[in-house]
């Protein structure tokens, strides 16, 4: 796997005609009193390398970029540590990283997001449509929370209760061990709240949402072994989106 930012200039000038770019895409965000506010962030860039190393196994090189960190993330305003930006920031932010891929010659922009606010997706979205409308582009930008992709996820992500719970509690166990809190983890109850059905409902906050410490789910169920398992889910699923992107831009079957 090749990382841009470990790269010199002239690596990059040979690398990048033809290739793939992943850009892991999180937040800085409240996630329960067990996980680090770079949960997002540790989950997009584990996606981001196993999506990388199928690519590279098919023939299709790739390459990760340095993770876009800060984006609109509203529902978590109410806690310490939590920073969001503006939503046309993000749209603007990933547009001109995109013309400047466009500019080196790489053929598609993989977006590996593991942030599911609404303002966000919605930020993202409008940048993936730019790019195809204004730019020689293609953009692969799996939104895990819609089908076919949630499908393959487990039932706690199915249901919607799963920021910080064992979903995402499981794939820290698996990167970054040492940064959950094991102590607070083994004490957290279940709340199997829907966030995603409190979204539907119109409920703007976590704390409307039903998640007064930011978690929802099972994160006392989480294990280092599922969150491996997740990974290589997710990998599938981002080089999944690639082909797909790629095939419809040539007109071919996936």
């Amino acid at each position: 796997m090749q990382t841009l930012a470990a790269m010199t200039w002239e690596e990059a000038r040979a690398a990048g005609p033809g290739s793939a770019a992943i850009l892991p895409v999180g937040a800085v965000e409240a996630h329960g009193p067990h996980l680090p506010l770079e949960t997002d962030v540790i989950i997009a860039g584990a996606m981001a390398r196993a999506g990388a190393a199928r690519l590279d196994a098919r023939g299709t090189s790739a390459i990760v970029l340095p993770a876009l960190s800060y984006t609109a993330a509203s529902f978590a305003q109410g806690f310490a540590g939590t920073l969001s930006i503006r939503p046309e920031t993000v749209t603007a932010t990933v547009v001109d990283i995109a013309g400047g891929l466009a500019r080196q010659g790489f053929t598609v922009l993989a977006i590996a997001n593991a942030h599911l606010d609404p303002a966000h997706l919605a930020s993202l979205d409008a940048a993936a449509s730019a790019v195809r409308r204004e730019l020689e582009l293609a953009v692969a930008f799996p939104i895990l929370a819609s089908k076919p992709w949630a499908l393959r996820l487990g039932d706690e992500f199915r249901s919607g209760a799963c920021h910080a719970g064992r979903f995402e509690t499981s794939i820290v166990l698996a990167e970054r061990p040492e940064l959950v809190r094991e102590s607070a983890r083994a004490s957290l109850a279940p709340n199997p709240a829907s966030l995603s059905r409190a979204i539907r409902d119109g409920k703007r906050t976590f704390e409307e949402a039903g998640g007064p410490r930011a978690y929802f789910g099972f994160p006392a169920e989480a294990s280092a072994e599922e969150g491996r398992a997740t990974i290589e889910i997710l990998g599938e699923i981002l080089d999944d989106a690639v082909r797909a992107e790629l095939a419809a831009r040539t007109g071919e079957a996936t």
